[in-house]
């Protein structure tokens, strides 16, 4: 599980972010010291039922937690900064650093989970930070929550630089990245670079968000009835000129969702978002004139427990939609959503709602990363000598790295990796090293890690073909069945249309057991016949394989007891 270090030389390392979009984690270690950056979290897919969040694995950090350092974050999102609670609760971690925007988020996350940690500390791009073998220090970028920083890592084998998520807007809502610093950083020599691939699919460059603002200015000022708003509850700077916008069109706003209600409470602390009288109940807002209301909300994504969905259903408690409302979708589609916000849309259309989605004729949503002409800029500012492409799926990860190609750095220099891959510099040259553990954690509840793959496999079967529980009475004295099986489903079949199959299941399970009690009257034995023989029967019978869970009742043994 150790890396040696024979040569003293630098490890570069993932432990989640490489192959996939979120679950950022990367990690740079000498002989005696670890430093990582970013933590994150991914959410589950439908293919993972009952799965709260994915998190990197932290065996590899756990045997080496004597050379942890510190936790550095480039900014405050929840594939940078979600996994916090859960690596403070597995590894012992010194100090965490990170922007005053991300350090808000943590310290509510923190307080959330009931975990107290003395070792927060706010950084900006004029910090520095010195280790034994390495010092740490910051740049600013342009990104779609405040105070989002890349890193640059000074070890005894070169400079590696991380950029954190980034994009280049000329006009920016918040301050310009600081170009001037990044290129005076790459003057210097920069041997590694790890850069954004989000958006390396996407030619040319991103929408400004100023642009943005004036298309959701341009709604505003049209629109007489009440606007609904669904965007990210993360994208600080999107809520503040929807909040600008709504103070210029007197309009008061309504908050709904529980992210989206941190977000704001932490940016109003904070001083990013303005106008705290702007903001009312719920009720105030249903008293109030249509025009005079915003109401801001998750759920852009279609999810299904979200305020806007649960508007769109007419399951809101709270609010009711209007024939003449406007919702707005201040946001992008995440791959595999689609379809979800599709449904969404139309269940608004059939109520008679005029919908603004992000479209040509409406820049209401812009991405917080770079498309490709962005990301060739950020290469050429830092010259490095070797190029990683990380937060991104593996296609993504092989166009920037032709990107890269294009901009002067050679082919063997570029590095497509996987998470737990190694990379070994050494006095400025780089070379691949031999793969640590690395892989997902799956949260469920309370429970971190314990929900492995077979179990995962039981609940996509369940899911998909249900379940089958086989009650039998048994006298083990006699080694006889004392009365037929009971079968219960759930998930399986409908029972009132079934009765024949069903009738044929138990008959079945009857046969094998009285089978096996012939040779024994093992238990363990008995159910195994049962799952081995029923569930083939079953398949015969329906083409499906639902899951069987026999349960053995000693007769005797009841009786006596």
């Amino acid at each position: 599980m150790r890396i040696k270090n024979n040569e003293n030389d630098t490890k570069i390392f993932a432990l989640g972010g490489l192959g996939e979009v979120g679950k950022n984690m990367y990690c740079i270690m000498t002989d005696s010291e670890l430093i990582i950056t970013d933590v994150g979290i991914t959410f589950p897919s439908d293919e993972l039922p009952g799965i709260d969040y994915i998190i990197p694995d932290f065996t590899f950090l756990k045997k080496n937690e004597k050379k942890i350092k510190a936790l550095f974050i480039t900014h405050g999102h929840e594939d940078h900064i979600g996994g916090i609670p859960f690596l403070l609760q597995t590894v012992n971690v010194p100090s965490i650093y990170a922007p005053n925007q991300a350090i808000g988020l943590i310290r509510k996350k923190l307080n959330e989970k009931g975990i107290e940690f003395k070792g927060l500390h706010v950084y900006d791009e004029n910090t520095k930070v010195k280790f034994k073998t390495m010092s740490v220090d910051f740049f600013r970028t342009t990104h779609s929550i405040p105070d989002s920083h890349g890193i640059v890592i000074h070890t005894p084998d070169g400079v590696i630089v991380t950029t954190g998520d980034f994009k280049f807007d000329l006009t920016p809502i918040g301050p310009m990245a600081n170009i001037h610093k990044m290129a005076s950083i790459g003057s210097k020599g920069v041997s590694l670079l790890l850069s954004d691939s989000t958006n390396a699919l996407n030619e040319g460059m991103s929408t400004s968000e100023s642009k943005v603002d004036k298309a959701l200015s341009h709604i505003f000022s049209q629109e007489d009835s009440r606007i609904i708003i669904a965007t990210f509850a993360s994208n600080i700077y999107r809520l503040k000129h929807i909040v600008d916008t709504c103070k210029r069109n007197n309009r008061k706003i309504a908050i709904f969702g529980r992210s989206m209600e941190n977000n704001i409470e932490i940016s109003l602390e904070s001083g990013y978002i303005k106008h705290k009288e702007i903001f009312i109940t719920p009720e105030e807002a249903n008293n109030l004139p249509n025009k005079e209301v915003c109401l801001l909300c998750t759920g852009s994504q279609g999810e299904p427990l979200a305020a806007l969905s649960r508007i769109a259903n007419g399951s809101h408690r709270q609010i009711k939609l209007q024939d003449d409302d406007v919702v707005i979708f201040s946001s992008s589609a995440i791959p595999g959503n689609a379809l979800s916000i599709s449904k969404i849309i139309n269940k608004l259309y059939l109520q008679g709602v005029k919908v603004y989605t992000n479209t040509s004729l409406n820049d209401v949503h812009t991405s917080g990363h770079g498309n490709q002409e962005e990301l060739k800029l950020m290469l050429r500012l830092f010259k490095p000598k070797y190029f990683m492409p990380f937060h991104g799926e593996y296609r993504m990860l092989k166009c920037h790295a032709d990107l890269a190609i294009e901009c002067g750095i050679p082919k063997e220099n570029t590095f497509i990796l996987e998470n737990g891959d190694v990379l070994s510099l050494k006095k400025g040259i780089i070379k691949k090293d031999k793969p640590i553990q690395a892989g997902d954690v799956y949260v469920d509840g309370n429970r971190i890690g314990e929900i492995g793959n077979a179990v995962m496999r039981e609940r996509k079967i369940m899911s998909s073909d249900g379940i089958v529980i086989v009650i039998a009475n048994i006298d083990t004295q006699s080694k006889k069945l004392v009365t037929s099986v009971n079968i219960t489903t759930r998930g399986f079949v409908l029972i009132q249309e079934s009765l024949s199959l069903l009738k044929e299941i138990e008959q079945e399970a009857n046969n094998i057991i009285n089978n096996r009690l012939k040779i024994n009257c093992i238990f363990s034995d008995i159910k195994n016949d049962i799952i081995t023989n029923l569930s083939q029967f079953i398949h015969e019978k329906t083409g499906r394989y639902p899951i069987i869970v026999p349960i053995m009742n000693d007769v005797k043994k009841a009786t006596k007891q």
